[in-house]
């Protein structure tokens, strides 16, 4: 097993979803993949996010416009890199991420997608979207904090 499926650390992580939405509420999912999708996975090939949302019917919640690279090697044809795929939660999770995304404002969003124990996790957020001036505050804020770290690295040298 190699270190990265050990700690649970992402593989991939949604950067421009985390950018652009405030996290209201997270939660761990289990996905529904079929094999070559699995092997694209761990040979680390193109996981991307982009434009990719949950959306709950029939009392199921499903992921849309998640792409994964077809595994070259694959024997059988390989499904669609754009499918939906199932997600897998508990009655009471998809209950309440289905009440809190209908009010005005909310959306759920995949944020990254990890190996845990052998299987794909992905982390879903039910999230709101951020105002042009929070992302300026969020990244004025994020420069301050690399222009400190770079002031303090120059002076603690012993």
């Amino acid at each position: 097993m190699k270190k990265n499926e050990q700690n649970n650390t992402p593989r991939y992580v949604n950067k421009e979803g985390l950018h652009e939405n405030e996290i209201v509420e997270t939660y761990q999912a289990g996905i529904e993949l079929l094999g070559p999708e699995i092997k694209s996975i761990r040979n680390k090939q193109t996981v991307s996010f982009k434009d990719s949302f949950v959306r709950i019917e029939n009392g199921e919640a499903f992921l849309y416009n998640l792409y994964i690279a077809p595994y070259k090697y694959a024997t059988i044809k390989p499904p669609d890199p754009l499918r939906k795929r199932k997600l897998l939660l508990h009655k009471r999770e998809i209950l309440r991420l289905l009440g809190k995304s209908k009010e005005k404002g909310y959306t759920i969003i995949p944020i990254s997608l990890y190996f845990k124990n052998g299987k794909v996790k992905v982390d879903i957020a039910l999230v709101k979207g951020k105002k042009l001036y929070d992302k300026r505050r969020e990244l004025k804020e994020k420069d301050m904090k690399r222009e400190l770290q770079r002031e303090f690295k120059g002076r603690v040298k012993l």
